[in-house]
């Protein structure tokens, strides 16, 4: 297994053959970035030019140590979102301590990332389900698409959470910027057409040119509308930023939750693309590219960076061949800086806020919900709560729920695990050989052994579950009191805890008490291994190893006929 810390394969086998289509699609990315990376800037709450410096080395970081070769890195919705969520109650957006925030919020990042990745720890993100980041998705794109409302309709609201600026924006719409509106919403219509009908065409920049064009020629600028302002030219100067070690400590949550929802969706993305090239995406190492990437965007003045979804879709179908693509991208943003930042003076704030709606419409999933409404309605629900609290609390405490309710209903499910009853069926072709043992309820033909109670937990059991599983015994023994034994299929455990298996050892003592057979099947090896410490090789050698649920059945009928001899006797 190489190490999370190995250089991308393009830096010691690159093709020159390559070099075109990385060139061409680096160009494509780098159209589409630098408006994006002002917009979502100002999603975040940062000044304009903080989105085209975390398009810079960041990008190069990622390129050196990531394993996609199409993973286009940069500002996104979601993490700018994060970060004004989590920097605004410590500073005020804009301002110098909210910018050296943002930056100590990126090391932070980046240091969870890296260490994570160094750890191997890609696994943990399993722990997030799909439900889970489906329904924060969905809530977290409405959220940015309405904290963008103030910019469209040209006037600032005082109200800051997503219900309360639906109300203050209805009622005020009397107040609205004619202009502004009409220069929002006819942009945000040409990106949305655009992206159906003319995928090719780098609406983005259409979009930013005719707009800033138009602001220019006729003065709108004059008239009310909002606009960039001087963009500082030049690159960022590297330093470490500043803040009391208080603000540090309260951005910690921030921190987590950038780290693994920005990695879970450049991740998700990565593993989609690498999927139609027949690749592999090695999750530790993406951990370490976006772990680098952000320590890089932390000592640049700028904010956590993640793969986006539309970015690496284009630069992918823009023929990116290799990491060699985001260094082209780079450059030319940092050409941008350099030579071309006077001509976003005039760009209006409302065409920036045009792009960061229509670039998270596309984030909202209805067919979800109600796939997995059909599929699994505890996952459908998972995504509900989520959505809920994520719109209704806010985008961090939204995610900690929703990973609250996922987990508290995989203990209850565990808590309670299915326990199928069991029955044989007659062989298909009448051989007279016992056929196979099945759920009596799934399989009616199947029929129960005349005097034995056949169970199989369909789970590990351990402290939480064992008292379930005795009185499921309990009551399909109380159903049948022509019963004189019992059998439990263990094949379907996994695992065992001590206080589950002194709970089955007291059923077996209790049971015994009452002139039932006791004996147990199928146990796999880590579970007959904890069995043995606790010594049942000693005690039930005869009655517990059984390999077979039929050597059980027959060892049960066996212990029975002698237990009637012996009465009899």
């Amino acid at each position: 297994m190489s190490s999370p810390l190995t250089l991308a394969p393009w830096l010691t086998r690159y093709h020159r053959r390559d070099f075109l289509s990385d060139l061409l699609a680096g160009l494509t990315v780098a159209v589409m970035l630098v408006p994006q990376g002002m917009a979502y800037a100002m999603l975040a709450g940062m000044p304009p030019v903080a989105g085209l410096y975390a398009s810079t080395l960041p990008l190069v970081a990622y390129a050196l140590l990531g394993s996609s070769r199409a993973l286009a890195v940069g500002p996104v919705a979601i993490v700018s979102l994060l970060t004004l969520a989590g920097v605004a109650p410590l500073a005020e957006p804009g301002s110098t301590d909210f910018i050296a925030l943002a930056g100590i919020l990126a090391l932070m990042v980046g240091g969870l990332q890296l260490a994570l990745g160094l750890l191997r720890g890609g696994v943990l993100v399993a722990f997030l389900s799909h439900a889970v980041v489906s329904g924060f998705t969905s809530a977290a794109a409405l959220v940015i698409a309405l904290s963008q409302v103030h910019h469209l309709l040209g006037f600032s609201l005082a109200a800051k959470d997503p219900v309360p600026v639906l109300l203050e924006a209805f009622q005020r719409l009397g107040e609205v910027h004619s202009t502004t509106l009409l220069l929002g919403l006819s942009s945000l219509i040409l990106l949305l057409a655009g992206r159906r009908w003319s995928p090719r065409v780098p609406m983005p920049l259409v979009v930013v040119v005719l707009g800033t064009l138009t602001v220019a020629l006729a003065g709108l600028d004059q008239a009310g509308v909002k606009i960039v302002g001087a963009v500082p030219a030049g690159l960022p100067r590297p330093s470490l930023p500043q803040a009391p070690s208080e603000a540090v400590w309260a951005l910690f949550p921030t921190a987590l939750t950038i780290a693994f929802i920005g990695f879970l969706e450049s991740i998700a993305v990565a593993r989609s693309l690498a999927a139609r090239e027949a690749e592999r995406v090695d999750a530790d190492r993406e951990l370490v590219g976006l772990g680098l990437s952000n320590l890089v965007a932390g000592f640049l003045a700028a904010f956590p960076v993640t793969g986006g979804f539309s970015r690496s879709a284009v630069n992918y179908q823009a023929g990116a061949r290799s990491g060699l693509a985001s260094v082209v991208t780079a450059i030319l943003v940092m050409v941008t800086l350099l030579a071309l930042t006077p001509l976003f003076y005039h760009l209006p704030q409302a065409i920036l806020a045009a792009l960061v709606v229509a670039a998270v419409v596309g984030l909202v999933d209805l067919r979800e919900p109600l796939r997995l409404w059909r599929v699994r309605r505890a996952d459908a629900l998972s995504l509900g709560v989520t959505f809920l609290a994520t719109f209704l609390l806010g985008v961090e405490p939204g995610i900690l729920v929703g990973v609250a309710f996922s987990l508290a209903i995989f203990l209850w499910r565990s808590a309670f695990p299915h326990v199928a009853v069991m029955g044989r069926l007659a062989d298909s072709e009448g051989s007279g050989v016992c056929g196979v043992w099945r759920n009596v309820l799934r399989h009616p033909q199947a029929r129960p052994h005349p005097r034995l109670v056949v169970v199989r937990p369909d789970a590990s059991l351990y402290f939480a579950n064992a008292t379930w599983l005795r009185d499921v015994v309990e009551r399909v023994l109380a159903e049948r009191e022509e019963v004189r034994g019992l059998v439990i299929d263990l094949s379907a455990v996994n695992d065992v805890d001590a206080v589950a298996l002194e709970s089955l050892e007291e059923l077996m003592h209790e049971l015994d008490l009452q002139g039932l057979e006791v004996h147990l099947a199928a146990m796999k090896g880590p579970v007959g291994d904890v069995a043995a410490r606790a010594g049942w090789r000693e005690r039930y050698a005869d009655r517990a190893y059984h390999l077979t649920l039929d050597r059980a059945v027959a060892a049960a009928e066996a212990a029975l006929v002698r237990r009637e001899a012996t009465r009899e006797a």
